[in-house]
Order: C-alpha cells, then structure tokens, then sequence
C-alpha cells in the first residue's frame, strides 16, 4: 500500500507548489510585447515604453461606442476599485481609439476621466492604428454615416493585460467573472 500511497501523495504536493493558474484566458508567450506610437490624451507622442514599469491593460475602443466600451471600462474600474490602493496604482488601463475622426486628444481625456486616473486615451493615425490592431490580431472597421454624419465602428471586446514589463499575460473577455478578473489583475500586479 505504501508503495502507492507516497508516489500520490508525492504528485500532490507538487501540483500544489506549482505555479497558480490564472482565471482568465493565459496567452503567455502568444503575443508580442506591448510596442506602439500614438497620441495621448493630452495631445503628445507616446510610446509603449512610456508605460513600462506597470501592469498594462490595453483595449480597442470609441468614446461614441453606445455600449461596448463603457460596460467594459466600467468592469474594469469596478475590479480595481475591489483592490487595495497601491495595488490598483500599479495598473494602467490603455484605452485605444480606432475612431482619430472624432476622437481627439480633448474628447479622449473627458472620456477617460470619467473612469478614473489609471484610465489614459490614446489615438493615432490609420497607419498607426492599423499597426497596432495588427500586432494584437485585432480588427475595426467603420460603418456607414446616417444623415447626420454618424457611424458606428466595430471592434473587439477582449482586454488585452500586460506584465510590467511589456510582456502579454492575459486576454480578459467579458465573459469572465468579476472575481477571476480581480484576482488575476491583483496577481498580475504583484509581478506575475
């Protein structure tokens, strides 16, 4: 009976000392670090080494986006909200705006204001945009312009988490449940 009994409990203790598994999808190692060069909130070139040192959330969005975006900039302010304050110091949120026509670096800082100070708005132009859309496998596109010049612009929902490093952690989907994101994101955090 020993001759069992150790092996399994063997295997369990390492299970148990292994690495925790993250609550949200892992794409460790499936993306490229965080690069880019866009336009900030307050009108100034910027590149993604500007916001190493933090755990980065990167998400594509509009400030005119009527549900998509301000559920899910308001997800993530209710997690990190759940958070200590020096842990949701250490996190950033990066909200991209594939919409440059009407989003400007004005419209971006009101928009993002309203979500809290870890919340920054970045633009750029098509070049830039479609280069960053790229790199993460992420597509946009318009619709068409009603009569009084309106359009809607479809984009991803996926919240992009990055290390302080630049590295990619985490794809965060809203179909995650609030506690898996909180935890990842204090893990994340803490240098994971």
């Amino acid at each position: 009976m020993a001759r069992w009994i150790i092996p399994v409990v063997a295997s369990l203790w390492l299970v148990g000392c292994g690495e925790q598994a993250w609550q949200t999808k892992d794409i460790s190692g499936l993306m490229p670090p965080l690069e880019f060069e866009l336009i900030d909130e307050n009108g100034n070139d910027v590149t993604a080494d500007q916001f190493i040192g933090k755990s980065t959330l990167l998400f594509f969005g509009f400030t005119h986006c009527p549900d998509v975006c301000p559920t899910t900039l308001a997800r993530l302010d209710a997690a990190t909200q759940r958070m200590d304050e020096a842990t949701r110091d250490d996190i950033q949120v990066l909200f991209v705006s594939v919409d440059p026509r009407r989003d400007d670096p004005e419209t971006l800082r009101t928009y993002t204001d309203a979500f809290g100070p870890q919340f920054i708005g970045l633009t750029g132009d098509k070049a830039a945009l479609d280069e960053l859309t790229r790199r993460y496998r992420v597509t946009y596109g318009y619709g068409e312009e009603d009569s009084d010049g309106n359009y809607d612009v479809s984009h991803s929902s996926a919240v992009f988490a990055f290390n302080d490093q630049g590295e990619v952690r985490l794809l965060i989907r809203d179909s995650d449940p609030m506690d898996a994101v909180v935890a990842d994101l204090e893990r994340l955090a803490s240098g994971a």
